[in-house]
């Protein structure tokens, strides 16, 4: 259609459409009046087309009859375009006139301002700037509100001082896009100046400023103001008591949820189900589950957000049961609510409760999206489920335009943990963006299967990237250290962790260390890095060591590690059956049976272990001594098979009394 545009308007008419059919498609009474047209002839027409495609129809004959050069016209046509959301198709009609007006620019770039490309109405401002048609106080709002959608903070400095130039800053509808574009690019202080020299302040001043303090935390300075505008007579609507709620939600400030609740209930102002909806969730996010029941309860009429926020409330606080009755009793589902509880159960660990789910839910006819897509890998995560991962994989690439940085990391991490680390690094150089969280997944993979040397090429690669390595990134390193005896490497990392990239260790960082000078030897060393460490060492930082102590057979240490965890109050039935074991291998009954009778006294139970295994795409867990599959025989048959081998060989099997004892006494 816009190759016409170029061409002159008697070949135009013989490749566009002909009178004739246009006649069919718009009031005849009308057309006649083309003959020798005018622009309120042309202007009505314009305002009966109801697409596009009447649109084009109409702007075809414009140009047929030789009227492409009625400027007035063609902003009609422009504004109609933009109007209709085909920016490609005004912005093509607005290249090809000379010398657009600023009527035409203001509805570009408004246009833009309001699509996924806002950059483009920077680079028209710029443009018009440049051309000649001086920017207005039209043009301003838009322009700003382009650079409080990404956010461009430099833009907005200039688009604010270009304002002023102009003698436009007193305006209040540009000051109120100067304040929320300072509020969207976290400029609070700036935002704050801007807001004090507006001297007639709208109600969009206030709630303006009121949600920048909430967004970025400054809950005081919010209540403060809104105070303030209370006490000036400006009453406060939906958009204010949502700011201060959701500043609320966010911080766990109930002390302002209850002040904006007394408000509502004092003053009798007319909420509707959004205000509702935030103080369910004020209350939920602040702990009071009773509270945000209550409010729930009240609500004449439930939306789907209702009832998912009440789900998340039960969700929060771990009380799965709660959050499940809830959502089977939702009358509506939204692919929102189904998130919410699957994520539940997957951080709960019931990823078969989870699995079924999804399967409900896409049976039900809800597509699943990306926060869908994430809580299923992360079950095959940790069931070890290839074959589910694989078909989750297979539907995101038949049906996700624009996979997200955090599927492929997720994506990355299922195939890691199932054992298919080449898939899962293919998929990691396959990222045309990778951010911290990216580097962080693989590098832990490369860890967890053994490549410590690759993973800290990797870690070299991420330095090289311009990435900025974080807490995560070092407890990877660390663990692939750990994991290939790299002891001088991991040495030189945690130093480097503190000295060069000021990251303080936390106890995961020190476990690692601990296992790895274990794992190499050095006891007296780990021990003293325990010894010194700013934070009190936990169950994983003695078990580390205790494991260590095992394969150097030093009871020694091993009794002291005891020692400090009876005091520290922690029964982990684990360590408690390692060190049983030490002793058992030692031959020292009497302290075995020491350890056997503090677990006894102590209620302490051995842990059952499951493992996952995939068998022609089915997944299935199975304990010790589990004789439920129907192939049991042949599988203890085979497994007879291979430890007579290795003793053949020489590998030393060793059988401890107390698990076989534990074992037994549990099953």
């Amino acid at each position: 259609m816009f190759s016409a545009l170029k061409l002159k308007p008697a070949s135009v008419g013989s490749r566009l459409f002909c009178v004739g059919s246009l006649q069919t498609q718009i009031n005849k009474t009308i057309w006649h009046q083309l003959k020798s047209p005018t622009h309120q002839t042309l202007h009505h027409l314009l305002d009966q087309c109801s697409s596009m495609k009447r649109l084009k129809l109409v702007h075809a004959q414009i140009i047929l009859h030789g009227l492409a050069a009625q400027v007035v016209t063609l902003g009609k046509l422009l504004s109609l375009c933009v109007q209709e959301g085909d920016l490609r198709y005004a912005h093509l009609l607005f290249d090809q006139i000379p010398q657009p007006n600023k009527f035409m620019y203001n509805h570009l770039i408004r246009g833009y301002s309001n699509s996924n490309d806002p950059m483009k109405s920077l680079l028209l401002f710029r443009q018009m700037v440049s051309a000649g048609p001086m920017p207005n106080q039209f043009t301003f709002p838009f322009v700003l509100k382009a650079c409080a959608a990404k956010p461009f903070y430099w833009e907005a400095v200039i688009v604010h001082a270009q304002a002023i130039k102009l003698g436009m800053g007193p305006h209040a509808c540009v000051q109120n896009a100067i304040l929320t574009a300072y509020v969207a690019c976290r400029l609070i202080l700036s935002a704050r100046q801007v807001f004090d020299d507006i001297s007639d302040r709208t109600i969009v001043s206030w709630n303006s400023m009121i949600a920048g303090y909430s967004k970025m935390g400054f809950c005081d300075e919010a209540i403060l103001l809104f105070q303030e505008m209370l006490q000036l007579g400006v009453e406060a609507d939906v958009f204010t008591l949502v700011s201060l709620l959701s500043a609320s939600s966010k911080h766990c400030n109930l002390d302002l949820g209850r002040f904006v609740h007394l408000y509502i209930v004092i003053t009798g102002v007319e909420i509707d189900s959004i205000v509702t909806n935030a103080l369910i969730d004020m209350y939920a996010k602040c702990g009071h589950l009773q509270f945000a029941k209550h409010v729930f309860d009240q609500m004449l009429d439930k939306d789907v957000v209702s009832w998912t926020s009440m789900v998340n409330a039960y969700a929060n606080q771990g009380l799965v049961e709660n959050a499940v009755q809830i959502f089977n009793h939702m009358p509506v589902k939204n692919v929102v609510s189904w998130n919410s509880i699957i994520c539940c159960l997957v951080q709960e660990g019931q990823y078969t409760e989870a699995v079924e789910l999804f399967h409900r839910m896409c049976i039900s006819g809800v597509m699943p999206d990306d926060a869908t897509l994430v809580s299923i890998l992360s079950c095959c995560s940790n069931t070890g489920d290839l074959a589910l991962g694989k078909q989750a994989h297979c539907y995101i690439c038949d049906n996700i335009i624009t996979v997200s940085v955090t599927l492929c990391n997720s994506l990355i991490d299922m195939y890691a943990k199932c054992g298919a680390l080449q898939t899962a690094i293919d998929i990691f150089f396959g990222m045309p963006e990778k951010n911290v969280v990216s580097w962080n997944v693989i590098i832990g993979a490369l860890a967890l299967h053994g490549f410590g040397e690759e993973a800290i090429e990797m870690f070299k690669s991420m330095q090289a990237s311009g990435l900025y390595p974080d807490e995560i990134t070092f407890t990877g390193l660390l663990s692939a250290c750990s994991h290939s005896g790299l002891v001088d490497m991991g040495r030189y990392y945690f130093d480097i962790m503190i000295s060069t990239f000021r990251i303080s260790p936390g106890v995961e960082h020190y476990a690692c260390m601990v296992d790895l000078l274990g794992r190499g030897g050095f006891l007296g060393e780990a021990m003293t890095l325990i010894q010194k460490m700013p934070v009190k060492p936990d169950v994983v930082v003695w078990g580390a060591l205790l494991g260590a102590c095992r394969i150097y057979g030093n009871l020694e240490i091993a009794k002291q590690i005891m020692k400090q965890l009876l005091e520290l109050g922690r029964f982990n039935s684990g360590l408690y059956v390692l060190l049983s074991n030490m002793y058992s291998e030692s031959q020292r009954w009497d302290d075995m049976k020491k350890i056997r009778k503090i677990m006894d006294d102590s209620g302490i139970k051995k842990c059952r272990a499951i493992s996952f295994i995939e068998i022609d795409g089915c997944c299935y867990q199975f304990m010790v001594d589990d004789k439920r599959h129907c192939a049991s025989t042949g599988i203890y048959s085979i497994l007879d098979q291979l430890m007579d081998h290795l003793k053949s060989v020489g590998y030393p099997c060793k059988s401890s009394e107390v698990e076989e004892i534990y074992y037994s006494s549990n099953i």
